[in-house]
C-alpha cells in the first residue's frame, strides 16, 4: 500500500503542468492546516517480568504546519500537533492488558526539495529530524504509574501541493517518523516492568495551505 502511495506521488509529478493561468505568489511563508492519520508501525522488546510485547494504536488528529521557502525549490517545514494514543501489553503472563493512554507532542522539522514550484502540481521530497515528548499519561486500570522517555529520531517525507490559486493550495503528504521510547510501568502490585517501544509511525496528511503575498 505504501509503495503504491509513493508511486502515485511519482505519477502526480509526471502529470503536473504549468498553465500560464496559474498566478505565482513570490512569498517565502506558507501556513497550512492538515488532518493526520498517525499509524504506528510499532514493535517492542519483551516486557520485563511479565513477558509479551507493547503496542500503540492508530489515531486521527489535526495539525498546523509552517513552511519557509529559502529559494523556489528549497523549503523548510515545521509541523506541530498532539496525538493521543492507547497502549496495550499483548500476550503477557496476565493476558492482554490495558496500559492506558499517552499524548505525543512530536514537532518535526524537514528540509524539502520542490521539483516544480511554479506548477499547478508541485511534488516534493523531504528529510529531517523529530523530537517527541510524551505527556498526559493516563495509566489505565492495571498500572499505578507509567513514564515514557522522550525521543529523537529521523523523518522522511513525500507529498505534493495542488496550487489551485496563487495563494491557496491543497496538500497531500506522507511521512515516516522514527520514534523510540522506553516505557516504565509500575503495576498496581509489584513489580515495576519496562519495555523498549519503537513506535515509528507512518503519518498520512491531507490539508489546505495559504501562501502569504
Amino acid at each position: 500500500m505504501r509503495n503504491k502511495i509513493i508511486a502515485g506521488l511519482g505519477l502526480v509529478a509526471a502529470l503536473g503542468g504549468c498553465p500560464s493561468s496559474y498566478a505565482w505568489v513570490d512569498d517565502p511563508f506558507v501556513l497550512r492546516a492538515r488532518w493526520l492519520v498517525v499509524a504506528p508501525d510499532d514493535s517492542s522488546s519483551e516486557i520485563t517480568e511479565i513477558g509479551g510485547t507493547a503496542s500503540v494504536d492508530t489515531n486521527i488528529a489535526p495539525e498546523i504546519d509552517f513552511t519557509f521557502f529559502f529559494t523556489e525549490n528549497v523549503a523548510a517545514e515545521l509541523i506541530t500537533a498532539v496525538t493521543p494514543h492507547r497502549a496495550r501489553g499483548n500476550g503477557t503472563a496476565a493476558g492482554n492488558i490495558n496500559l492506558g493512554q499517552v499524548i505525543l507532542l512530536p514537532p518535526t522539522l524537514t528540509l524539502q526539495w520542490h521539483f516544480l514550484p511554479r506548477c499547478v502540481i508541485d511534488p516534493y521530497l523531504g528529510a529531517g529530524v523529530n523530537y517527541t515528548y510524551f505527556f498526559g499519561v493516563d495509566p489505565g486500570t492495571v498500572a499505578r504509574h507509567i513514564e515514557y522517555e522522550s525521543s529523537w529520531g529521523g523523518a522522511l517525507q513525500a507529498g505534493f501541493n495542488w496550487n489551485f490559486t496563487g495563494n491557496w493550495h491543497v496538500n497531500v503528504d506522507v511521512k515516516k517518523i522514527w520514534i523510540d521510547t522506553t516505557a516504565t510501568v509500575q503495576l498496581a502490585t509489584p513489580p515495576i516492568i519496562m519495555a523498549d517501544i519503537d513506535i515509528d509511525p507512518w503519518v498520512y496528511g491531507v490539508g489546505i495551505g495559504y501562501r502569504f503575498g
